[in-house]
């Protein structure tokens, strides 16, 4: 889980290198977390990016009064590129530079209420498919005798993982949904099993007072006949 930094502002933040404690990614091409973020704190994390790479990141809320957070994605330099206010979900896409990117979320303006969060990381261009381009090419001794490129099958394979990444990316949002779903109706069925029993026990009372005013209407005309 990231550094959590308290009440600082954002001028500040242009100051600060990325704490130790910070977490960080690994280069991969996808990267995903959820995390409880309590009322009143603030949690910031940094990725590592080379120059003319391209950071995607989203984030939903899950759960939590609201489903609101702030969220802030500053450059290695400590400039803010995004800012969202009171947002219950987020896409960004950012073309990087050399450095490392630091991108908070923020629930210092709830007092009570804390948020479940989720956030992906999409990482394009980081260098490791020229890497493979060139492992790739020192097995081309002799293939001027085959009816086929080597490029052409670089390009197949490059076409299928992006179809794959693209496939898990799409069913990891799917499962955040189902999640951010399920948490609302869940509490949604928790308001309405609360109010019906609020509802019942109203019920309840205001027999016994019917009951209790009747009783007493026939005791007072007993006592007016004797």
């Amino acid at each position: 889980m990231g550094s959590r930094l308290l009440l600082v502002p954002l001028g500040c933040l242009a100051l600060l290198l990325p704490p130790p404690g910070a977490a960080e990614f690994s280069p991969s091409l996808d990267s995903d977390f959820t995390f409880t973020l309590p009322a009143g704190r603030k949690e910031c994390f940094y990725q590592p990016m080379r120059k003319e790479a391209s950071l995607e990141l989203e984030y939903q809320v899950l759960d939590g009064a609201g489903l609101d957070v702030d969220f802030h994605l500053l450059s290695p330099k400590g400039e803010t590129l995004v800012f969202d206010e009171r947002k219950s979900d987020g896409v960004h896409t950012v073309e990087t530079e050399d450095g490392d990117y630091m991108f908070c979320f923020d629930n210092t303006f709830s007092t009570i209420s804390e948020k479940v969060i989720f956030f992906e990381l999409i990482l394009d261009n980081m260098g490791e498919d020229g890497q493979d381009e060139e492992d790739w090419k020192k097995y081309v001794t002799g293939t001027d005798l085959l009816d086929m490129k080597l490029e052409d099958i670089l390009e197949s394979i490059n076409s299928v993982k992006a179809r794959l990444s693209k496939s898990v990316q799409i069913q990891t949002l799917l499962r955040a949904f189902e999640a951010r779903d399920r948490n609302i109706q869940e509490s949604n069925f928790d308001r309405v099993n609360f109010w019906s029993m609020v509802n019942l026990g109203v019920m309840v009372v205001v027999s016994a007072v019917q009951v209790y005013m009747l009783k007493s209407l026939f005791e007072d005309k007993r006592k007016s006949r004797t």
